[in-house]
Formats: C-alpha cells, sequence, structure tokens
C-alpha cells in the first residue's frame, strides 16, 4: 500500500494534468482553425506545412486516429494481406506509417510539408519519405511500381481528386483511400468512379469513415 502523502501527491496531480491535456488540445484546435483556413479543395500546400509549425497538429496520437490506423490495417490485411512495397500519399510525420509497416516489407510515403517529412524520418528510419506530391514522387514512375497506393484523409484538400486517383491506379497494382464520413457528396462520385471499387465503414467513438479499395493488378 502506498504512503498517504504519496497518494495525497497522485491526487493532486492527476486533475493538474487534465488541466493541461485540455489546454493542449484547446491550443491544438485554435491553431488549426488559423492554419487550415481555405485549404478545403484548394491545393494550398503553404498552409498546410504551416499547420506542422505545432508538432502532431492533427493529434494523430489520439485513441480516435490509433483506432482509425488499426481498422484500415484489417481492410488491408482482408483485401492485400502483407504487401511489399507501400506508398502513402499525405504521409505526415508518420504516425501511419507506422501502422503500414506492420503489414508492408517496404514504406514510402510523400507528403507536402517539408516539416512532417522530417519529424517523419525521425520516427520510421527505416522507410523512405519525400516532401512533394504523388506527382513529384522520386521512386520511379512506371506503371504499377508499388503494391498499394494509399491516400487516407487527404483528398479532401486536393482540388482535383480525379487527377490524384488517376495517378494512384497508374503508379499502384492496388489502391485505398479513406475520407471522413461528410466528405461523401465531394469525394465519394471519384470513388465510385474507380472500376471494381468495393467500400466499408470505419466506426469509432460516433466518428464514420468511407474506406474504399481497388485491385488494378
Amino acid at each position: 500500500m502506498r504512503p498517504a502523502n504519496e497518494r495525497r501527491r497522485t491526487e493532486r496531480t492527476m486533475p493538474l494534468n487534465r488541466t493541461i491535456a485540455l489546454l493542449r488540445k484547446a491550443r491544438r484546435r485554435l491553431w488549426m482553425k488559423y492554419a487550415l483556413r481555405g485549404v478545403g479543395g484548394s491545393d494550398n500546400f503553404e498552409r498546410l506545412d504551416l499547420a506542422y509549425t505545432v508538432e502532431d497538429p492533427w493529434n494523430m496520437a489520439s485513441d480516435l486516429e490509433r483506432a482509425r490506423f488499426e481498422a484500415t490495417n484489417r481492410v488491408i490485411e482482408r483485401a492485400f494481406g502483407n504487401v511489399g512495397s507501400l506508398l502513402e500519399l499525405g504521409c505526415g510525420e508518420g504516425h501511419q506509417t507506422e501502422y503500414f509497416a506492420k503489414l508492408s516489407d517496404r514504406q514510402y510515403g510523400v507528403d507536402v510539408s517539408a516539416q512532417a517529412i522530417d519529424r517523419a524520418r525521425k520516427r520510421l528510419p527505416q522507410a523512405e519519405f519525400a516532401a512533394t506530391d504523388v506527382f513529384g514522387q522520386p521512386w520511379g514512375d512506371q506503371a504499377k511500381r508499388f503494391d498499394l497506393v494509399t491516400a487516407c484523409e487527404v483528398l479532401y484538400y486536393l482540388s482535383e481528386p480525379a487527377k490524384t486517383i488517376a495517378q494512384m491506379r497508374h503508379l499502384g497494382r492496388n489502391g485505398l483511400i479513406t475520407f471522413f464520413a461528410p466528405a461523401c457528396g465531394r469525394i465519394g462520385p471519384h470513388l465510385d468512379a474507380i472500376p471494381g471499387v468495393r467500400r466499408d465503414w470505419i466506426y469509432h467513438g460516433g466518428t464514420a469513415w468511407l474506406v474504399g479499395w481497388w485491385r488494378d493488378e
């Protein structure tokens, strides 16, 4: 049994820790509200990079996002099994790349934020990253270069999602996209246009994402 003074110290510390966590959450929300102003569907890569002035601006270390990562991995395992090479669009700081590394032999990630890419390289030194978009990725443009190309929570920010999907299909033997359910009206028709696409839903804590995947082999 812990001494009484230690218990009292713990009781005092717990509310303080909760307060600090709430303040950090509020700070992140305020920052992202400012940094992401006008980025939806605009190719505004400068402001996306600005968001990464703070670490983990999207709160990718949260339970919510980890649940999404795990559910996405389950879809990949069912649909494709273990894959050789995986190209991740919008890899950010590499949080989801860590999960992709559990079911792929080689990971490649691109993001328009150089700040995010610097952190991703530190997080996963064994993976390869580049600060660019899918059209500038430096690992070869030949057809079916990668076994799987993913774009998770990315297409919202692009002015022409169809072009990115076409490049994904050119580069990948297989593809996978996820997006937040409220974006179905804008992104859904692009997903529907992919021949043979299959769909599923991810749910966690009242939040829903649509997952679409396909084979182009």
